[in-house]
């Protein structure tokens, strides 16, 4: 199935090295069919996998530009999965999700998924997400070169926390953590002025691309997962506080 899919692929474009490549997981091969020539229309080319033990090798020997998974699976589930690329990845990931798995989503964004979009969904809005999560990718990990160095932007210099928009770094307290690419920009805004109360709209508005909706649960469940991974490497971790009623702010001095 996965091979017959790409080699159609390979046929429809001459230039598949300029193409962003999507993975898709899930035991529903017409799901899997139907996803990969809609989003092959939309000019990607893609890979398919019917299981996850059988996709993880493959997305860390030869990973794509970004991911899709499936969460009820059976061997091993989307969310599995995910907590096993993530050991050595940071992969965009977006999970497709039943309108009864609310636990599982939360659980997914707080094990690194950047997105979930939930089923039936229309092709429109998953290809809106996916272009959103790849046009952030490719801006936070662009290597500089002489012409755009003069450019890029400065570290972010918060007491503690150094972050580096060129390199999609961060460090706490001299100590790496690693963040996704929604993570990241949510991070910039509030660490960029801090003591500034941030709504959770403004945080979307900087997360998201204004033909991609999320809702406030979103953006709650991205900043618990920025606390618990800086709590990994300081217990101590509070410069993310949460002002009820208004939103977050950065407060480490």
């Amino acid at each position: 199935m996965a091979q017959r899919l790409k080699q159609q692929d390979e046929a429809g474009h001459t230039d598949e090295d300029r193409q962003q490549c999507i993975a898709l997981v899930d035991d529903d091969r017409n799901i899997l069919a139907t996803l990969s020539i809609g989003l092959q229309a939309e000019g990607f080319s893609t890979r398919v996998y019917s299981d996850g033990e059988t996709a993880l090798k493959a997305l860390l020997d030869n990973p794509p530009d970004l991911a899709i998974f499936d969460i009820k699976m059976p061997r091993m589930d989307g969310l599995h999965l995910l907590q096993r690329l993530r050991q050595n990845s940071a992969l965009p990931v977006i999970f497709l999700t039943s309108k009864d798995e609310e636990p599982d989503e939360a659980l997914g964004l707080a094990l690194g998924a950047d997105d979930y979009i939930a089923k039936p969904f229309s092709q429109r809005l998953l290809v809106a997400r996916i272009r959103a999560i790849l046009r952030r990718s490719e801006l936070v990990h662009a290597e500089p070169d002489d012409e755009t160095s003069e450019q890029l932007p400065d570290p972010v210099l918060r007491g503690r926390l150094r972050m580096d928009p060129a390199r999609h770094k961060v460090t706490w307290a001299d100590k790496p953590v690693s963040l996704t690419v929604t993570e990241f920009l949510i991070l910039e805004v509030l660490a960029i002025r801090p003591g500034v109360v941030k709504s959770r709209n403004q945080l979307m508005d900087a997360a998201y691309s204004d033909d991609v909706f999320v809702d406030d649960r979103t953006i709650d469940s991205h900043i618990k997962r920025l606390r618990r991974k800086f709590r990994a490497v300081d217990s101590e971790f509070s410069a993310i506080e949460t002002l009820y009623g208004a939103g977050y702010a950065f407060t480490d001095g």
